[in-house]
């Protein structure tokens, strides 16, 4: 990595260029025209071409009430009256701005921590060029942003605060800034309010920065990462992350769990609902999907013993075989339907506690009546050994309400 030592001469090296490539004519008494690049609160810098840059007192941009009328482009025409003693900087028009006042309070700002605003005014070979105060700083490119930047060129003309790493006076300050500083400052404050709400259970607001097949990863702030697993998206099915969110989105989410890891640069896996936050759908399925009502979803998948057919976002029923065709008999569901089709069907039974539907294609299909894990408390796992898989499970009832009718 380069050092200081680097960086200071590499900025020697483009003050030298800037001096080497200057215009002759550029000495007190000249008359210039030039653009104004910065209005500050006491100066006014003004473009002369040629890489020669001018400063003129703002009082000379102010009307009679007071108010400044000097914009950022616009055309100036005035004498070089001087040249400042401290920096080298040319003056133009009135005296006011002869000694250029803010060495005191940088030397101040370096010595205590203190940040300064700059305006970033070129992209220069190893960093930027940053006007502080009326004084050029160098920004190194390894501490411009806390991550890399590919293209400095791109925060030419944007304002930030650094921190003045390098200060050495004479007759052109040597400033070095960091701006790098400053945001891990920040990163690291807002990482410790982050550590001290994270608990499972807690509601947290993160920015979603990729998306992945298997889920979404969420910047929780100050550098801590979380990710939602694609099941914790919602109560539907998802088929990728990308069909609900999107890379830079706002979003709430829920702390699952945390777990503690063995990398340094990723102490924590942080578990992260979606889904936890939302309304169970099966909450009100009774209500919204009453025996014998016929609801329309569409196929979500075929197996030998049935269709599953999604009625609404999180709820699921399932068609078993038996039901598929009235009177004639079917092999395999896929004699009769595909996935993706839309259908219509007569709903048999809701089951909360089970979260399951039975459906029919039968239009004359009966009600089965309510399972008694519905009336009564759900029995202890293993109490309906014997019974198999869901199909089986659902054929079994609708056997017994034939039976009853």
């Amino acid at each position: 990595m380069t050092d200081e030592n680097d960086f200071e001469a590499l900025l020697r090296e483009h003050y030298q260029s800037e001096r080497d490539t200057a215009q002759p004519r550029h000495e007190p008494g000249a008359r210039v025209k030039g653009r104004i690049i910065q209005v500050g609160s006491e100066q006014v810098f003004v473009d002369l071409g040629g890489k020669a840059e001018a400063v003129m007192d703002i009082a000379n941009f102010k009307d009679d009430d007071g108010n400044i009328t000097a914009t950022v482009g616009d055309s100036v025409e005035a004498v070089i009256s001087g040249v400042d003693p401290e920096n080298g900087s040319l003056i133009l028009g009135s005296q006011h701005g002869r000694h250029l006042h803010g060495t005191a309070e940088l030397e101040d700002a370096y010595r205590q921590g203190t940040p300064v605003e700059g305006q970033i005014t070129g992209a220069i070979k190893g960093g930027l060029e940053v006007q502080v105060a009326g004084h050029r700083a160098f920004c190194p490119a390894s501490q411009v942003d806390i991550r890399f930047v590919e293209d400095l060129a791109t925060l030419v003309g944007q304002r930030h605060s650094f921190r003045i790493t390098k200060y050495e006076g004479g007759r052109r300050l040597n400033l070095v800034v960091s701006r790098r500083a400053l945001l891990e400052e920040e990163q690291r404050a807002k990482a410790a309010e982050i550590q001290a709400k994270l608990e499972p259970g807690a509601v947290l607001q993160g920015t979603v920065t990729a998306l992945k097949d298997y889920g979404a990863f969420v910047d929780l702030g100050g550098g801590i990462e979380g990710m939602v697993h694609i099941s914790e998206l919602a109560f539907g099915h998802v088929k990728h992350p990308e069909e609900i969110l999107s890379v830079g989105q706002q979003i709430e989410a829920a702390v699952l769990r945390i777990e503690q890891t063995n990398n340094p640069k990723r102490p924590q896996k942080i578990a992260l609902s979606i889904r936890a936050l939302a309304k169970d759908p099966w909450t009100d399925a009774l209500e919204r999907f009453p025996s014998g009502a016929r609801a329309t979803g569409k196929v979500t998948r075929l197996q030998p013993f049935g269709a599953f057919v999604e009625l609404a976002p999180g709820l699921e029923g399932m068609i078993h075989i038996s039901e598929l065709g009235a009177d004639r008999r079917i092999n395999h569901p896929e004699e009769v339907l595909s996935s993706g089709q839309q259908v219509e069907a007569v709903v048999l039974q809701v089951d909360p506690q089970r979260r399951r539907i039975a459906l029919s294609l039968n239009p004359d299909a009966a009600p089965i009546e309510p399972h008694p894990a519905t009336r009564e408390p759900a029995k202890p796992s293993g109490a309906d050994e014997g019974l198999g898989t869901l199909g089986e499970l659902l054929k079994a009832q609708m056997e017994e309400g034939r039976r009853g009718r």
